[in-house]
């Protein structure tokens, strides 16, 4: 594809993602796992690829994703009325983009961690011109990745594992900054943007038939 077959449109990926709430939409659940949830952040430019809004995870005691890239958003707690409301309430803490700013398009299926948790991942966009401020306990970096970076086959790495005689696939991203700063996305942050590739540009990255891990996977293993 071309480059500019990743140019902003709001109508095609709207129409190519499920509503949060859909029927048709894999929802994993299991009372082992915390529910968390992200945003897929979109911001638009004009005449050329969006960009994916990434964090740079703070390095800190007592996180487990400490350090790591991901997108913003966060754990459900009892306050929120729901795991859409958990990921808009995350994203304006460690971005400081009012939730009104932020506007959803639709939503991808649930993933799971070996850190046992369950992310639910909306996708979204911002205007090209909103502010984002980082929330320093939380945020170390805002990094912005061209959508049409993810898309290259040959930028995606992915190692397969048997597991109960099933074929496992944990994928991998290394992006280099125009600063020469280097950013590995991996696991189920690199997973959720291969599903959203796959969602809406019909691309495929993982090995044929290899699957992800779910939650049955962890049926015998406590936490």
């Amino acid at each position: 594809m071309r480059a500019s077959d990743y140019i902003f449109d709001e109508v095609l990926i709207k129409d190519k993602l499920l509503s949060y709430d859909s029927p048709e939409r894999c929802e994993l659940s299991d009372e082992r796992f915390d529910k968390t949830a992200v945003v897929v952040l979109i911001l638009p430019h004009k005449g050329k690829p969006y960009n994916l809004i990434m964090i740079k995870r703070t390095t800190r005691k007592g996180d487990r994703y400490s350090g790591e890239m991901a997108f913003p958003g966060g754990r459900y707690e009892r306050k929120d009325k729901s795991l859409k409301e958990t990921a808009l309430r995350e994203t304006e803490e460690e971005l400081g983009i009012p939730r009104e700013n932020i506007k959803i398009l639709g939503c991808l299926d649930d993933h799971i961690t070996p850190k046992f948790s369950v992310i639910t991942p909306l996708v979204a966009y911002i205007d090209q011109d909103q502010a984002m401020t980082p929330q320093p306990e939380e945020v170390q970096e805002i990094v912005k990745i061209p959508i049409n970076f993810f898309a290259q086959r040959k930028r995606y790495r992915e190692r397969t594992y048997m597991l109960k005689n099933n074929l496992i696939a944990v994928g991998k991203y290394k992006y280099r900054a125009p600063n020469n700063k280097t950013y590995v996305i991996f696991g189920a942050t690199s997973h959720i943007i291969v599903s959203y590739l796959e969602a809406i540009y019909a691309l495929r990255f993982m090995k044929k038939g290899a699957r992800r891990l779910t939650c049955s996977d962890f049926r015998q293993t406590k936490r």
